[in-house]
C-alpha cells in the first residue's frame, strides 16, 4: 500500500475561540508534533531559498527558534537569535515594535551580523509583521540585508506582506485569508 503523502496545512491545528471567543487559532505546533510534518516543512523552507544567497538565519523566539534553527543547519549557516530584553549575554542593539495593545522589544547581538551578509527571516507566523520588521531592522543597523522572510503559517487578513513588511521579499507556506 502506498504512504500517504499530506500537505503541510494538514499538520496545523486549528483551535476555535482561542485565546478568546471568536478567534480561530492556527497552531504551527502541530507540524512539530510529527517528524514528517517538520520534515516537510523544512523541505518547503528550503526548496523557497532556491536561488537566494544566504549567509545567516535570523529567528525570534522562541517558535522562530525552532523553524530558523533546524533551517540554519540545512543550510550550513550560523543563526542569528533575536530575543527578548536582557536575554542574550553580550551586548546587544534593540529595536521597540507595535503590538495590537502596547510595545514590545527585541534584541540581538551588537556583532551578530557582519556589513554586507545575506540574512533570512524565520519566523512560525506572519500576522501583523511587526516582531519581523523589528529583526529586519536590526539586521540592517548592522550592514547586513534581509534577502528574505519566510513563515509556515501566514494570516492574510492582516495584509502584513502588502503593508508592514511592503519592502521585503515574503513566502509564506501556507497562508489563511483571515485574521
Amino acid at each position: 500500500m502506498a504512504e500517504e503523502v499530506r500537505s503541510l496545512e494538514s499538520y496545523i491545528k486549528v483551535i476555535r475561540d482561542f485565546p478568546k471567543p471568536g478567534v480561530v487559532f492556527r497552531d504551527v505546533t502541530g507540524i512539530l508534533d510529527s517528524a514528517d510534518g517538520f520534515r516537510l516543512c523544512l523541505v518547503q523552507m528550503e526548496k523557497a531559498l532556491i536561488g537566494t544567497e544566504v549567509d545567516l538565519i535570523a529567528a525570534p523566539e522562541s517558535r522562530g527558534f525552532i523553524f530558523g534553527a533546524a533551517l540554519a543547519d540545512r543550510l550550513n549557516t550560523a543563526f542569528v537569535p533575536v530575543r527578548k530584553p536582557g536575554k542574550l549575554p553580550r551586548e546587544t542593539i534593540s529595536e521597540t515594535y507595535n503590538l495590537e495593545y502596547g510595545m514590545a522589544e527585541v534584541h540581538m547581538h551588537k556583532d551578530a551580523v557582519k556589513p554586507g551578509q545575506r540574512v533570512v527571516i524565520v519566523d512560525d507566523l506572519l500576522a501583523t509583521g511587526g516582531t519581523a520588521l523589528a529583526a529586519a531592522r536590526l539586521v540592517e543597523r548592522l550592514g547586513g540585508k534581509v534577502v528574505k522572510m519566510i513563515f509556515p503559517i501566514e494570516l492574510a487578513g492582516f495584509n502584513a506582506r502588502t503593508t508592514t513588511l511592503k519592502d521585503f521579499p515574503v513566502v509564506s507556506l501556507v497562508s489563511y485569508p483571515g485574521k
